[in-house]
């Protein structure tokens, strides 16, 4: 497959049959109800979807003999309208920017790593966080992605752009917990095994700290499921500061909410640190971490900031994030240093959608998606 898009006409997604945003139980539920079919030509279909590729219902193995149903698939199935716009690639990380069927752009990272590639998956078009060192928030929300635009990503990575996408990371554009309802069905999708199989133990879940979501979160017991948290600082005043929804959910209730927060045996709680130089990154930080990570079972990931376009903050030295982390193992916290991969491309924490809007999108030839 060279291009994951529509490649049939479709009816609008109110009324039609949103293959993309169902678990193949309730493919099999649909396919009874509209067409008297059951799980043998739902599994048969969603193998081919999210297995396989196909684009059109022809190519899927066990509907070929079926006339009547892939005519009335045609007419029924709405597939996103979504495709690639354009790719850029530095030392094996890929970015890959999707324009939505309305227009708009949301831009997704593909991380080769030893033994496995991640996927950062963007929840958003924009960010209503406005964390202000986040080039995605800067940029303002437009809106909450529909449950096929997030796993159409999956499937642009998987077989457009030929990768093997094996973890994925909620890391993109947008506040996960912000989408939640859109978030959770597509956490069902991907997960699916008679799909794209992705198991909850290598998909992470990143939130700035919004107590309400994880609240709600709990109710579906997922508990492999991995959570990360950008804390990015211990003090109050600061971290109000530099993240408003801090504002609403201060430190103390997103404290207790972590503790509350069910994970499965052994699991840990991902603290995501981004350092800034001269405002995060004295040794008084360190302590102020460690003692709100005191009864909680993290490990902390510590990472120097990537300038966005602003340039309102500095990243630190290699020295100082290094002296960092050596503060918190010294009070006994799990960390490690993580390396930037991307930032030439703008692909790195924090520098999703920082070039949306403002330039010509490299490879946008506004009549298809990448081959």
């Amino acid at each position: 497959m060279t291009d994951h898009r529509r490649a049939l006409p479709g009816p609008a997604p109110g009324e039609a049959l949103n293959l993309m945003a169902l678990t193949c139980g309730e493919l099999a539920g649909e396919l009874t109800r509209r067409y008297g079919k059951g799980s043998y030509h739902a599994a048969a279909l969603y193998r081919g979807i999210f297995r396989q590729g196909c684009t059109t219902w022809e190519e899927v193995p066990g509907l070929r003999d079926s006339p009547v149903l892939l005519r009335r698939l045609t007419a029924d199935v709405y597939l996103p309208d979504c495709r690639i716009a354009a790719v850029q690639s530095e030392a094996g990380v890929v970015k890959f920017a999707s324009r939505l069927g309305d227009g708009q752009i949301i831009e997704s990272v593909i991380i080769p790593a030893a033994g496995r590639t991640t996927l950062c998956l963007s929840s958003q078009v924009g960010c209503r966080m406005g964390c202000r060192f986040c080039a995605t928030g800067k940029g303002g929300f437009v809106r909450d992605l529909r449950v096929e635009e997030i796993v159409w990503q999956v499937l642009a990575a998987r077989f457009s752009l030929g990768r093997r996408v094996d973890n994925l990371v909620f890391m993109g554009m947008g506040e996960p917990l912000d989408n939640f309802d859109h978030v959770i069905q597509a956490l069902r999708v991907l997960s699916d095994q008679r799909g794209l199989n992705i198991a909850y133990r290598h998909i992470t879940l990143s939130t700035a700290g919004h107590v309400e979501g994880l609240a709600r979160l709990k109710a579906f017991d997922l508990p492999r499921l991995r959570l990360a948290v950008s804390l990015n600082t211990a003090d109050e005043a600061l971290r109000s500061a530099l993240m408003p929804i801090n504002r609403r959910y201060p430190l103390d209730r997103l404290k207790a909410e972590l503790r509350a927060f069910p994970l499965g045996k052994g699991g840990v709680i991902l603290i995501e640190y981004v350092l800034l130089a001269g405002i995060n990154d004295h040794r008084e930080d360190a302590l102020a971490l460690a003692r709100f990570l005191e009864g909680l079972p993290v490990r902390v990931n510590v990472i120097a900031y990537n300038p966005g376009p602003q340039k309102e903050f500095c990243s630190p030295s290699p020295e100082v994030l290094r002296r960092f982390c050596a503060w918190l193992a010294q009070e006994g916290v799990f960390v490690r240093a993580r390396v930037s991969r991307g930032q030439g491309i703008m692909a790195a924490c924090g520098q999703l959608g920082a070039s949306l809007g403002r330039t010509p999108l490299q490879g946008d030839n506004q009549g298809g998606g990448a081959r």
